[in-house]
């Protein structure tokens, strides 16, 4: 059952008039528009179940982040949108229309191999009467020639019902892809995140490192605000494709959310990650960004990133925060760097 389902469920009024209330108080508090998307977030937030949404949320709480419209729309695109779609309703119609085809197919080769028999059936019975061979013959060829058309007509259908299903298959495919990727970036979402994640830990269980990188930008708020939103999103966009050519064919590369994206790197220790994470700084920050509108050479962009390696026996949640933290202590102490865990841990010891 998809989130959008249970939140539908019909609740005892008194435990939902709780929730709702909860949910109510924590929008003000974060000031968050009490829209209906962003209270159906924080109605399944309070409601039982939907850990992955507890964790996101609590996450960016506990960093305090702002709830501002972006998140709040990756949130709910995320772990609240319903994923039947109009596409997905006419693939179920047209799937219904060929199987009510396919039906109607059988039964008619049925109908025709009764008949087939029954007309060779007949020109035996004829032959035992001692009708004429030649008679036979012809009439023979005559049931054998019609039995050929129609199993060329039914081929026929056959093969164009298939090719219909190949077309749906494929529509499937890319509605399933759509579900999964970020419409901005092109990069896996955070549903899509989230399931690599849980195979990868799975993995990393048997002794495999596994490390993430995360990556943000330096001022895009101030970079926003002098350029406008469309150059921002411009400038995402780049973030992306350069995190998706420099990380390896078997990593994730994901927004998480905001101007923040981050890679999953199974199979990569912390020096390795460190090393991906380097290159990724580095080619960033020689890009060249031109306004498409004026050809203007806006200003060049640097981000910082934090590197983690996940620890036998946690939690994915403690990765990530661990991960962000030494992305907060990037950005702490200069920017446009990369900064690994082992950094957290020298901080700390020096407090």
């Amino acid at each position: 059952m998809s989130a959008m389902d249970s939140s539908f469920d019909e609740p005892d009024y008194d435990y939902a008039a709780s929730i709702a209330g909860r949910a109510m108080r924590s929008m003000a508090e974060q000031r968050i528009a009490p829209t209906p998307a962003n209270f159906a977030v924080w109605f399944l937030y309070f409601g039982d179940g939907h850990e992955d949404l507890r964790n996101a949320i609590d996450l960016l709480i506990d960093h305090n982040r702002p709830f501002d419209a972006r998140t709040n729309q990756d949130l709910f695109k995320t772990y609240v949108a319903p994923q039947v779609s109009a596409a997905v309703v006419d693939t179920s119609e047209r799937l219904q229309a060929l199987m009510g085809a396919a039906k109607e197919f059988l039964a008619t080769a049925i109908a025709d191999n009764h008949s087939q028999m029954q007309g060779i059936s007949e020109v035996a019975d004829q032959g035992k009467a001692g009708v004429d061979p030649k008679a036979l013959v012809a009439q023979l060829m005559n049931e054998l020639a019609r039995a050929a058309t129609r199993a060329t007509r039914l081929e026929a259908g056959f093969a164009e019902k298939t090719r219909e299903l190949d077309v749906i298959r494929d529509s499937l495919s890319r509605s399933e892809e759509r579900a999964r990727t970020d419409t901005l970036t092109g990069l896996a979402n955070r549903r899509a995140l989230d399931e690599f994640l849980r195979k990868a830990q799975a993995t990393a269980a048997w002794g495999e490192p596994l490390s993430v990188l995360m990556l943000d930008i330096d001022h895009f708020k101030t970079f926003n605000d002098n350029f406008g939103h469309g150059v921002g999103d411009q400038v995402l966009r780049l973030m992306a494709k350069v995190l998706r050519e420099k990380v390896r064919e078997q990593d994730l590369p994901a927004r998480y959310g905001g101007e923040e994206l981050i890679a999953v790197l199974p199979d990569a220790d912390l020096a390795t990650c460190a090393e991906i994470a380097e290159r990724i700084r580095h080619a960033l920050a020689e890009c060249t960004i031109t306004r498409r509108s004026t050809g203007e050479v806006l200003p060049s962009i640097s981000v910082s990133i934090g590197v983690a390696q996940y620890r036998a026996g946690e939690a994915i949640t403690d990765l990530i925060e661990r991960c962000d933290r030494a992305l907060y202590l990037a950005k702490g102490s200069g920017r446009n760097r990369v900064v690994t865990e082992t950094e957290l841990d020298r901080v700390g010891t020096a407090g």
